[in-house]
């Protein structure tokens, strides 16, 4: 940053508020925040026009649709109280418009299934029509219509609304036409009731998602633009995406603020597959202008994507911008105490008093919190058109508050329990990783593919440059180190004689790393859900790259699954198994987690081997058939681990946990078999005795055949060449001795033929201590 830069910017602000990335002063814009720079893209600021942009000539008597809202909510529906789901819905529909309309018009409406089907029709009631807006509503009986669920819930359940606005001769003026569903979708801030103190859950407040009434465990991850490009982000792009979201068993993601609004094709395909969508207004990392006309524009902004979005069932909640609650203020109150009060006015005149009255006075369907992170709502006033009275640091000690968002690049602190933080839902947490070599080879001359390249090294925006100097190799040594040194204490170390092979490898490791940063803090905030703070949500941080880089994603630019996404994708399966080591200690737990609905009765399978395949001879205490309750977890040993392994050596001792449960999806009566299977190492796989698994891979028609034939394969990983993405059904996995497993894939796009397939490998941990090959 230039001297005279860095002079203004710290006397607007108090200095480090703003999270400068690369651009300065980027919160007077409004304009797609991350354009100036952030951790895990580049900073193009883009510029010109991108959206279609119309000059509209209309006739007399004709008008042009700008907008239409429709909310659709339960009778007596408040957006920060549980809906009563006995009550027939309201639907209201509102059209923004240009020109004028006729006197004396009415609007019709119909609702048709997705077959063409009409199910109702008639005329809204209580119309009114000013400025430029005409406003009705209508009553629709809840046994005329089906429930819209997320996926793995139940049908995702849509309608086609058409509106028609008549004339006094019944001469249609405007047809707008909407799909949309019928469900409710709460966030639960209220306070920890007696009955749920009577159940152990911790006083304090709730920070959770209930659908249709039910409360249920989110599972996901944050979505950030794409590309620094929009043009480029089209409808098959998006739903190559979300196909990878379900298939990696999410059902809801937070869509980040501080990108640009999300297109309208986008909450489409979120609606058709069940995908709920957390949205954020686009402010991020900053304290942002309060002058009148900033205000002004702010509204107009805040108002028109209200209305543009909510009549799909997809919309999750509204929030006011990124970690504003949890960085910002602080930051202020730390930096400049004096000025506290001040920002913490202008905090709440832009996210409070501008923007509560707007989301207030368009939806009675969605729950709004002014920062990602908070610990919500102290106490609401419906006598104010701003009812919301933010707690902030206003907390009882014994008692749990909010959502949590936490990042510790401590690299030493890999399953380390006791650092992850204790709330009722985590909205961002994560470790940056390497992408693959075939993305690399994607934007990489072949000279600079190595670790430490100046290339890789200046994509590399971890911590951030803090400036316009690109050439920051120090900020980019720390992060390079951090992914560096991460390897050397956890793995075998790759040293391959082939330069390209050793950088793949290294890059390979980064991931394997990630991964299990990952999977340790999921498992605990899923155990959670069992524990006092009643933890119901899990959304990782990020879901996806927006160009070849090292970054948090959890998968590549072009679609390819890092080995995060696999581990995820396996950890957040509806029932699992997981053990909990207290570092400290060394006492040592293992759970059954379950989020479904009802109850499961489950069978565990607990055993130890030494890294040749061995069967051990040690014996715990462990119960072998469980009943889990609803969306909750049993314990089912409770030990220490040097009582366990009884002096034997840790580096030749491994846990395989498995779990087979029977029960139900949400809202089916079928019962099902749900499995799972972990492992567990109780020294660092750097220290471990690895033996070569011999691991044998074939193809036959649709799948891929592993086997390993002569110890433990850790980490056992199918790779496939450039030209191609594609998902494998399972990878990452481990496999005993003898253990066979085919592995079936989904191609996302080909452009080698099928000729991918002959390129296949496999590869475990193992293959880090060779000298040869990858």
């Amino acid at each position: 940053m230039q001297a005279e830069e860095r002079e203004f910017y710290m006397a607007t602000w108090p200095f480090g508020v703003q999270q400068l990335y690369e651009f300065p002063n980027r919160e007077y814009i409004r304009k797609e925040q991350s354009d100036f720079g952030w951790d895990w893209g580049p900073a193009f600021a883009p510029a010109g026009i991108w959206q279609p942009a119309f000059v509209v000539q209309l006739p007399p008597q004709n008008v042009y649709v700008r907008n239409t809202l429709v909310d659709i909510y339960r009778e007596g529906q408040h957006n920060f109280y549980a809906p009563d789901q006995t009550k027939d819905w309201v639907l209201n529909a509102s059209v923004d418009y240009l020109g004028s309309l006729p006197s004396g018009v009415n609007v019709q409406y119909t609702i048709s299934s997705g077959d063409g089907d009409d199910l109702l029709t008639g005329s809204l009631a209580n119309v009114t029509s000013e400025d430029g807006r005409i406003t009705g509503s209508t009553s629709v009986p809840d046994s005329a219509v089906e429930l819209w669920w997320p996926v793995g819930m139940g049908q995702q359940q849509l309608y086609n609304l058409t509106l028609n606005i008549v004339d006094s001769s019944n001469t249609t003026v405007v047809t707008v036409t909407k799909r949309i569903g019928f469900r409710t979708i709460f966030n639960n801030q209220t306070p920890i009731s007696q009955e749920q103190l009577d159940l152990g859950v911790a006083p304090g407040g709730n920070w959770h998602f209930e659908i249709n009434g039910h409360e249920f465990y989110a599972k996901g991850s944050n979505f950030i633009p794409p590309d620094p490009f929009w043009p480029t982000v089209t409808e098959p792009r998006l739903r190559q995406l979300f196909d990878s979201v379900i298939d990696g068993n999410q059902n809801m993601l937070r869509v980040w603020s501080s990108g640009a609004y999300s297109p309208d094709f986008m909450y489409d395909l979120a609606d058709e597959m069940g995908i709920l969508l957390w949205s954020e207004f686009e402010f991020g990392c900053a304290l942002y202008p309060v002058n009148e006309e900033f205000l002004e524009n702010v509204a107009h902004e805040v108002e028109y994507q209200v209305r543009r979005v909510n009549h799909h069932p997809s919309l999750a909640y509204w929030a006011g911008g990124n970690e504003l609650e949890n960085l910002e203020l602080p930051t202020v109150n730390k930096t400049a105490p004096d000025e506290y009060p001040r920002y913490l006015a202008e905090y709440e005149t832009l996210f409070l008093d501008t923007i509560v009255p707007i989301v207030l006075g368009n939806t009675r369907s969605i729950s709004y919190s002014p920062s990602s992170t908070t610990n919500g709502w102290q106490s609401l006033d419906f006598s104010k058109s701003q009812p919301m009275t933010q707690r902030y640091e206003n907390l009882t000690e014994g008692s749990i508050y909010g959502d949590t968002d936490f990042y510790n690049y401590n690299f030493s602190q890999l399953g380390n329990f006791s650092r992850y933080p204790v709330g009722r839902f985590a909205n961002e947490f994560g470790y940056h990783s390497m992408p693959s070599l075939q993305s690399w080879q994607q934007a990489v001359a072949p000279e600079d593919l190595f670790f430490n390249s100046s290339v890789v090294m200046l994509r590399d925006h971890h911590p951030p440059a803090g400036g316009v100097n690109i050439s920051n190799f120090y900020n980019a040594s720390i992060g390079q180190g951090q992914m560096t040194m991460a390897v050397q204490q956890w793995y075998p170390v790759p040293d391959k004689t082939d330069s390209l092979a050793n950088f793949s490898a290294w890059c390979h490791s980064t991931q394997i790393f990630q991964a299990e940063f990952y999977k340790f803090q999921i498992e605990f905030y899923r155990r959670g859900s069992a524990l006092p703070e009643r933890q119901l949500g899990s959304l990782y941080w990020q879901l996806e790259d927006q160009w070849q880089a090292p970054t948090w994603a959890g998968i590549e630019y072009d679609g390819r699954w890092k080995v995060l996404h696999y581990v995820a994708k396996d950890i957040y399966k509806p029932v699992v198994i997981s053990a909990y080591r207290n570092v400290t200690t060394n006492d040592f737990e293992i759970w059954v987690i379950s989020d479904l609905w009802s109850a499961v009765s489950a069978e565990v399978n607990l055993a130890w081997y030494d890294w040749s395949g061995n069967k051990l001879n040690i014996s715990m205490d462990a119960a072998t058939n469980v009943s889990v309750g609803a969306i909750n977890g049993t314990k089912i040993v409770s030990s220490n681990l040097d009582t366990i392994l009884q002096g034997r050596d840790p580096s030749d001792a491994i846990l395989r946990l498995d779990v087979s449960a029977q029960g139900s999806l949400p809202n089916s009566n079928a019962t099902q078999t749900f499995t799972h299977t972990n492992w567990f190492h109780p020294a660092p796989l750097s220290s471990s005795n690895l033996t070569d698994p011999g691991l044998e891979l074939s193809h036959s028609n649709d799948t891929f055949t592993v086997k390993a034939t002569s110890g433990v394969a850790a980490f056992v990983w199918l790779d496939y060449p450039g030209g191609a993405v594609l998902n494998f059904e399972d990878n990452g996995f481990w496999l005993a001795k003898g253990e066979e497993k085919e592995v079936g894939y989904k191609v996302k796009s080909d452009t080698t033929g099928g000729g991918w397939k002959d390129g296949v490998t496999v590869r475990s941990l193992w293959n880090n201590t060779l000298a040869e090959g990858y």
